[in-house]
């Protein structure tokens, strides 16, 4: 079906040709069957009208790094970190990443659906129309393999697009505390051919860092991964550079996430590589450190940086992309042009969708916001939900 797209005041979006955010002006939009066919002037189209009250539109925000499913509340640990904890300190005293382990594998699959759902439609609540959610508290064949299934029946049953990211790669288990061989041969073996058998994802992501998996391990699971064709992410540099970036340049990762502790000749490395840096300020802010990833230097030296909301169970509950602008400008260097092409078509690319979304043009994806600005730059200073007006989803405006 047809609709038009009238009374616009500006149209935000990346421009591919001049490498710049650009202003289309007040022109109309048609779309059909979700896709946009036609920006210009006085469409003649007159059946299915969208009044845009003259708010202006800019591309669907896309989270490229998520970890919405799980049931726990993991408050206390908000408490011990106001005490002086560190995130080792919380791990080591049972909470952590084992906590929503714990919890998610105790829940039913209704449970963790209902509470997973609610998780996802607070992300696209703030505006995010593509969204990556990552497994990891479920560290067994089992509750990864149920935790894919409940992603994709989520993405089936709401309006939003949710891409699932297979990361049994997130911690050790409990009970391979002390066999941490044993675990990457259950990843390897068992997990990735059981996660490509079911088609439950195409991408598959590890926690490449101190005290969790090493370059070796992650070495390893990430080759099993590219043999069963899934297209590899890493988390890197949020605690300690221990060579992830390299790594994953070598590798060929879509992205690399944290960043926060990268050192200079792994930004060079990112810097001459396809890979997209992902930083999640979110997540320093929420841990009270006062360590963010350096995007200015490097932007300066041309990395391609994305932004997202790192939203989960423990170390960043925020699912607000426009707050996380608003940190990185505050926080990593970024104009305000490059957090809003951070969190579009720099973030579609880290999920190899800048094909179908991230930008407003011909051919690409209906994905759009209608915002109460006059300025780009009202996104992040008003950053919680007040000049969002309306969200369109492939085409349809979300109730």
């Amino acid at each position: 079906m047809k609709v038009k797209i009238k009374n616009i005041k500006s149209i935000f979006t990346y421009d591919i040709e001049s490498n710049s955010i650009i202003n289309l002006g007040n022109k109309e939009i048609l779309i059909d069957n979700g896709v946009i066919i036609k920006i210009k002037d006085n469409i003649n189209y007159d059946e299915n009208i969208i009044d845009a009250n003259g708010y202006a539109i800019t591309p669907g925000f896309i989270d490229c790094h998520t970890h919405p499913i799980f049931t726990s509340n993991r408050a206390k640990e908000l408490e011990m970190r106001c005490l002086g904890k560190n995130y080792q300190d919380i791990a080591n005293q049972g909470g952590g990443i084992n906590s929503s382990v714990k919890s998610l594998r105790n829940a039913d699959y209704t449970n963790l659906y209902e509470s997973s759902l609610y998780n996802i439609k607070q992300l696209v609540s703030n505006g995010s129309t593509t969204i990556e959610s990552k497994t990891g508290y479920g560290l067994s064949i089992e509750d990864e393999i149920r935790s894919l299934k409940i992603i994709n029946e989520i993405n089936d049953n709401i309006d939003a697009n949710i891409i699932p990211t297979f990361m049994g790669a997130h911690a050790f288990p409990p009970e391979f505390s002390g066999d941490h061989s044993g675990y990457i041969d259950l990843i390897c073996n068992e997990m990735i051919p059981e996660v490509k058998k079911q088609n439950l994802s195409l991408f598959c992501d590890v926690f490449c860092e101190a005290d969790y998996f090493n370059i070796d391990q992650t070495n390893r699971i990430l080759e099993k991964a590219i043999e069963y064709e899934m297209r590899i992410k890493i988390h890197v540099d949020e605690f300690k550079d221990i060579g992830g970036v390299k790594l994953a340049v070598e590798m060929g990762a879509l992205s690399v996430d944290h960043l926060m502790n990268s050192n200079e000749d792994s930004i060079n490395i990112l810097s001459q590589s396809d890979t997209i840096g992902v930083l999640l300020p979110g997540t320093s802010f929420f841990l009270g450190g006062d360590k963010y990833a350096n995007g200015r230097a490097m932007i300066d030296k041309g990395c391609r940086i994305a932004l997202a909301t790192d939203f989960n169970a423990g170390s960043c509950t925020i699912t607000s992309l426009p707050f996380v602008m608003l940190l990185s400008m505050l926080h990593c260097g970024l104009t305000i042009d490059e957090a809003i092409l951070a969190v579009t078509y720099n973030a579609a690319k880290a999920l190899s969708l800048e094909n179908e979304i991230g930008i407003i043009k011909e051919k690409y994806n209906a994905d759009l916001l209608f915002w109460d600005i006059d300025e780009l730059i009202e996104i992040p200073y008003w950053f919680n939900q007040s000049k969002l007006k309306k969200i369109m989803i492939n085409g349809k405006i979300l109730d």
